[in-house]
Formats: structure tokens, C-alpha cells, sequence
């Protein structure tokens, strides 16, 4: 009642301040001045955090290629625009995208990427530090660990963060137990938190933040980012589950008519959700707490079938810093105050799991295609190829657990057997690496849709099956049998 009360007075105030005179200020700044003034009386607080001390450096990266992907490279270029408008330099942000996605000839507006209904143009200004063969996994690394003579191509920046400094990392692609994607392979998650450590060790940075989006995200830190390090983690999903894609076509709201034509999926729930969460806030007000908060809830709905569990990790005492020491803040949004901040969140989302975004794209295109026309028949074949891998990568795989374990229910049991969440989902790292090598070997590389099946490989490993046991079983399921 007592804020109540104010809020009128303020109001009675402002709506009886005579007009704009020499001797009076301009009613826009009064306006501002008495709004800033009840944001302050409401927080019981009158400054601002002060500028973090240090650099703010930031590594953007998408790990997938092919338009059917389009989303990954939208969000990192979204999150390009948010960090500029925030304050960061280009010198400051390094950029991993293969770059295919903007002038590939599928995208309805050439040169333009847009990562929601109604969105501005986010590719414009983005710099293309790493791309095509550049985006490697090899020199991500080398970047995040500051090794110019180790990067091959490219722009050569590095993150070369020094110990009063602070690092946001964001990742968009497909993942699965244990690893993402890149475009020349996978990032494995202790080969990353060897990385980490290695910057840690080195006394690199003050503070990092790093985003994760991908499917079983969770299962890149769970058990092996220690709480010491001076980083904090969230992830779209924790490590047994799927992230999921949103602003497909059929949702609400829905991609502009051309893109949902292609099947385009315009980006990503935990990434639009902070991405749009940090473009409409004053960020030196808001924590990294608050938006894990904001996200968390935004992403996980009770009401839809899909949706997965954000989860937090690594140095939890990060959590009460703002973003703004981070990812800088649009000053644009320096009136937005508590009242609006209290106002529901943004949109609940529709959602697509990221193994199905794809079946989805190829089938809009088969959808959306003229009757009788080249473009019908092409686009079949692509849906039927898609369809026809799945259906393979499910025979090949059980048949290879029933070989390696004696039947398929044990398989089943295995491929559903998952860890504690202070353990990590695999204990021998190169026998994993192995399996899946010896995977590929014999059955060709390992599909998104494939992902789904990596828990079994990792479990086979924690149940101390060797790699012969598994190339005798690729060997029999995929060699004779390959599409």
C-alpha cells in the first residue's frame, strides 16, 4: 500500500508539472527522472553496480552446418548484436561459424538472418573470425587458451584475457552424452574441461560465464567443472534429455510465411530465451541468478509434452554478479525499471526436438513443393534419404548391443541407464572416444539423429566392454549391410 501510494503522488506530481519553460526541465526528463527516481525508492537502492574493472571478452560459437540448421547460426549471431549494443569491442569477440547459412540459395532473404518472427536482420556487422574449415575444434581451443601459433586460419584473434578480465563463452549446436558438435568433428567434454583448466591454471581470467545449447548439454560439465574455478555454467538441458528448437513453422507465433516454407526453425529455446531476455533489460540491474531463473522457467513447461530442465553448474557464488560484468548493456534499456520488470515473461514456447528439427525441415520442403515439379521430386528423395538413415541407425545400433550384451532388453537398459549428477556420465574418456570411432569405421559417421544412441556407447564403456568386442559387432551389423 505504501509504495501505492507513492506511485500516486508521482503521478499527481507529473500530470500537474506546467509546461516546459526556460526555467522548468523538459517533461521527458522529468518523466524519467521521477520513474528512475521510484525504481530506486522500490529497490531501497540508488546506484548502480559499478563498471566491472578489467576487459570483457567474449567466444561465440556454432558447431553445425547445412540450412536445416539454420537456428544455431541465428542465436550466435543474436548473441553478436546483444554483446555490441552491450559495449564489447570487436576486438574482444571472436566469432566460430562455417558461414553457409546466410547466401546459401534455400534462404528465402539472401544476406539476411533473422532468429525471430518479426526480428531485425542479426548477421549484418557479425564478424567472420572463424569460418568453414577455420571453425574447428582445434582452434577453438587454441583461442580459448590464447595460442596464436597454434590457430590455422582465420583471423587469428584469440582470447588473450588476462586475470583482472571476464570471458562469456556461448555455444549453439546438437550434442549428445558427452559431447557437440563441430563442424570437423566433436568436442568431448573432458577434452573442453581439460581446456578450462588449462586457462585456470594460467590465472587467464577473473571470472567466466560460459552458455551452453545442445542436447544432454548437462553431461558436458556434470561431475567434471569443479565449483573453485571461478566458472559458472548453465545448459539447456541437463545430460540425459533433448534441447529443443522453437519459431518452427506451425508455432506460435510462426516464422515469416517464406521461411516456414523451407521448414526453417528461426532458433532455439534456452538461447531465445536469454537472448531475448538480455535485449529488453537493463542488465547492470539484472543477475545471472535472476536470468537462470527467467530462462529455467521459460524453457521447462509443465503444460507441453517437450521441454527440458536448465540446469547450473560449476561456482555458484558467480551467480549474484550482474550480466552486465559480462555481456555489457544496451543503453537504450536504462529506464527499464522494476515495474516492468515484474511484468510476466516473455511468450511460452512451442517446441521441436533438435533430432526432429531437422525431419521437419525436409518435410515442410516435400510439404511445401508445386506438385509434379523437379523440386517435389528432389525434396522426396531428401525426406525418404533422412527416414531411411534413421531407420538404419536403429537396426545398426541394436543389433550391435545385442551382439556386444546377448539381447536387446539389455541393451534397452543400458542405452536408459544414467548417472548421479555429481558423477560424470563416462569414466574412461578414450575408451568412449574409441567406441565411437569404431562406430564410424564400420557403420559411416555418426548422425544427429545417431546422437541418441551415445549413451549406450558410453555405458558400454563404464560396463568395461573393449573396443574388440565392439568392432566385431560394427563389423557384422553395418560392413555387410551399409545403404
Amino acid at each position: 500500500m505504501k509504495h501505492y501510494n507513492i506511485l500516486v503522488i508521482l503521478l499527481f506530481i507529473i500530470l500537474s508539472t506546467p509546461p516546459f519553460t526556460e526555467s522548468h526541465h523538459p517533461p521527458k526528463l522529468i518523466h524519467t527522472t521521477l520513474l528512475k527516481e521510484t525504481d530506486q525508492f522500490i529497490n531501497g537502492s540508488n546506484c548502480k553496480p559499478e563498471p566491472a574493472k578489467g576487459t570483457r571478452w567474449a567466444v561465440l560459437i556454432a558447431g553445425s552446418t547445412d540450412f536445416e540448421n539454420y537456428r544455431h547460426q541465428a542465436d550466435v549471431c543474436h548473441a553478436y548484436q546483444i554483446l555490441k549494443k552491450g559495449g564489447l569491442k570487436d576486438e574482444n569477440i571472436i566469432v566460430f561459424m562455417y558461414d553457409d547459412i546466410a547466401f546459401n540459395v534455400e534462404n528465402p532473404r539472401p544476406g539476411v538472418i533473422i532468429n525471430q518472427p518479426g526480428g531485425e536482420d542479426v548477421y549484418e556487422g557479425v564478424p567472420k573470425d572463424y569460418t568453414q574449415s577455420a571453425a574447428s575444434t582445434a582452434n577453438l581451443f587454441a583461442v580459448i587458451l590464447g595460442n596464436r601459433t597454434a590457430v590455422r586460419g582465420g583471423s587469428g584473434k584469440v582470447l588473450d584475457s588476462g586475470p583482472d578480465d571476464h570471458v562469456f563463452i556461448y555455444y549453439a549446436d546438437h550434442g549428445a552424452t558427452g559431447f557437440v558438435g563441430m563442424p570437423d568433428g566433436f568436442i568431448y567434454a573432458k577434452d573442453l574441461i581439460d581446456v578450462l583448466q588449462k586457462k585456470h591454471e594460467a590465472k587467464a581470467y577473473k571470472s567466466m560465464v560460459f552458455y551452453m545449447e545442445a542436447c544432454e548439454s548437462g553431461s558436458m560439465f556434470q561431475g567434471l567443472l569443479p565449483n573453485n574455478w571461478n566458472i559458472y555454467a548453465t545448459t539447456a538441458s541437463n545430460a540425459e534429455e533433448s534441447s529443443y528448437a522453437t519459431y518452427c513453422p506451425d508455432d506460435f507465433p510462426a516464422p515469416p510465411v517464406e521461411f516456414a516454407d523451407s521448414g526453417t526453425c528461426l532458433g532455439d529455446t534456452y538461447s531465445v530465451a536469454w537472448l531475448e531476455d538480455s535485449q529488453m533489460h537493463d542488465l547492470r540491474k539484472e543477475t545471472l541468478e535472476k536470468q537462470y531463473e527467467r530462462i529455467r522457467r521459460r524453457v521447462f513447461t509443465q503444460a507441453l509434452d517437450y521441454n527440458s530442465h536448465v540446469i547450473q553448474h560449476g561456482d555458484m557464488k558467480l551467480r549474484k554478479e550482474s550480466l552486465f560484468t559480462y555481456i555489457g548493456t544496451n543503453p537504450e534499456n536504462d529506464n527499464y525499471t522494476s515495474m516492468a520488470n515484474s511484468m510476466p515473461l516473455l511468450g511460452r514456447f512451442s517446441s521441436v526436438t533438435q533430432y526432429d528439427a531437422e525431419l521437419l525441415h525436409f518435410w515442410f520442403k516435400f510439404r511445401r513443393a508445386p506438385e509434379g515439379s523437379a523440386k517435389k521430386l528432389e525434396a522426396q528423395k531428401e525426406l525418404h534419404g533422412k527416414i531411411s538413415e534413421r531407420i538404419h541407425t536403429d537396426h545398426r545400433m541394436k543389433m550391435i548391443g545385442k551382439l556386444v550384451l546377448g539381447s536387446e532388453n539389455a541393451t534397452m537398459t543400458l542405452l536408459k541407464t544414467t548417472r548421479s549428477s555429481d558423477q560424470p556420465v563416462v569414466d574412461d574418456w578414450d575408451c568412449y572416444k574409441m567406441l565411437v570411432r569404431t562406430y564410424e569405421e564400420h557403420c559411416g559417421s555418426l548422425s544427429r539423429y545417431g546422437f541418441k544412441y551415445t549413451r549406450l556407447l558410453a555405458n558400454m564403456c563404464n560396463a568395461g566392454i573393449k573396443r574388440e568386442q565392439m568392432a566385431m559387432a560394427s563389423a557384422q551389423a553395418c560392413d555387410k549391410n551399409k545403404p
